[in-house]
């Protein structure tokens, strides 16, 4: 019997012992990121492995992957769900901190970063440090992005829309620029509250849009059904 988590069409993602569960947003980026051409790919905040499983999904059979996580109880879950799934061989964990891994370069790049800043508070440590900025801030995930990347690499990025526009311009000083804009809207005339971000060493115009995840009467919209679909079993 499958752990306590949620199963996709291809894969099983167990998070029992993770801090931060299966969530919209690390579906929406491991749906959205862009994966032709990328050869060698980086998961910075692993957590489950979640966004690193949809990418070996979607990714060329030749791809390979290397996540990081901090947390050693969801590095350890994530192994777990690496292990049972269809790609054991194209997934490696590191369980430590971006700051000091050395790897690379990266054609792809994709994080869930943190976004709390210090002062708002969790009743679990994991919790707080997995969504605390203070484990990974803005500077240090850019400047990891900076040092990683490969010359003609991609950077994908899935963050609350104004942490989101704070990062995007931040960008900028470490030579990484926006060069794909998409807010998330939850439901149809809602404000949006997400925001998917793709950043580049070069120096491109930006393109925006906009993804909603349900239509006024709370159907799936066409876009996220094409983007979801691979890997919902209902959908």
């Amino acid at each position: 019997m499958a752990s306590p988590g949620f199963t996709f069409k291809q894969f099983h993602v167990a998070h029992d012992r993770c801090a931060m569960k299966v969530g919209t947003d690390g579906v929406l980026l491991g749906a959205w990121a862009p994966v032709a051409g990328a050869r060698r790919i980086l998961d910075i905040g692993s957590g489950t492995a979640l966004v690193a499983l949809m990418l070996a999904q979607r990714s060329a059979p030749e791809s390979h992957i290397d996540a990081v996580e901090i947390d050693s109880a969801a590095a350890a879950q994530a192994r777990e769900n690496i292990a049972s799934s269809p790609w054991p061989e194209k997934i490696h964990l590191h369980e430590g901190a971006i700051q000091t891994f050395d790897g690379g370069p990266f054609d792809l790049i994709v994080s869930n970063p943190p976004y709390f800043v210090n002062g708002q508070s969790f009743s679990d440590p994991a919790r707080a440090q997995a969504r605390h900025t203070g484990s990974l801030d803005q500077q240090d995930l850019l400047v990891a992005c900076r040092r990683l990347l490969a010359p003609n690499g991609l950077v994908a990025l899935v963050l609350p829309r104004m942490e989101g526009e704070r990062l995007r311009d931040l960008a900028a000083q470490y030579d990484l620029h926006c060069v794909c804009n998409e807010v998330v809207i939850t439901r149809e005339g809602k404000e949006a509250n997400r925001v998917l971000l793709l950043l580049s060493r070069e120096f491109n115009q930006c393109k925006v849009g906009q993804i909603v995840i349900h239509s006024a009467d709370g159907a799936y919209s066409d876009r996220y059904v094409q983007l979801a679909s691979p890997f919902y079993l209902k959908m």
